[in-house]
């Protein structure tokens, strides 16, 4: 991996890293597609240390991966802009975090079933009275109209996760004028 060129933005808290891959909502699954990149939103869950996503069987994201499993997914979160009274250090605060490693379909039903049951964790906690069953799971995996979905695993070999953390004194709000700076 190239060395980071803003060092101190790298955040090597693991703990922090997975709080963060687990409440954000979205990623971008960037891929190869022969000469071209290939990148596509998607939701996902960060569990187990691997990142999952789901989606029919077929399509350009399937063919791409089925060439090349290789994969970087990319996680952000960008949270305002921090002023300063010198243009040039005006800033955004975020955090991103980056993984890199090879995507291979989840094949067994087990893990399929708790795969999904995780996305309903996240996405709509409390909303069914009952675990997603084994049953429901086969059946949606393998619907005879072409629509059957499947799970992917991202297994990452690499990690790269940065920050700017917000800064409360200084953050941007409409309204606000550089007279209204500290340091000015």
């Amino acid at each position: 991996m190239r060395p980071m060129i803003h060092a101190q933005r790298n955040c090597e808290d693991s703990e922090k890293i997975d709080v963060f891959l687990t409440k954000t909502r979205t990623g971008l699954l960037g891929l190869a597609d022969g000469p071209q990149p290939y990148v596509v939103p998607l939701n996902y869950v960060w569990w187990n240390k691997h990142i999952y996503f789901h989606g029919l069987s077929s399509g350009r994201k399937i063919s791409v991966i089925q060439q090349n499993n290789n994969a970087c997914f990319t996680v952000f979160e960008e949270y305002g802009t921090v002023t300063d009274p010198v243009p040039a250090k005006t800033d955004t605060a975020y955090m991103s975090v980056m993984l890199f490693g090879i995507v291979e379909k989840v094949d067994q039903l087990d893990d399929s079933t708790a795969v999904l049951q995780q996305f309903l964790n996240k996405y709509v906690p409390g909303y069914y009275d009952r675990p997603l069953s084994k049953a429901h799971v086969d059946k949606y995996r393998s619907s005879l109209d072409q629509q059957a979905v499947s799970v992917y695993r991202l297994r990452p070999h690499a990690i790269t996760a940065k920050e700017n953390p917000i800064d409360e004194q200084n953050m941007y709000y409409s309204g606000r004028s550089v007279s209204d700076c500290p340091a000015h």
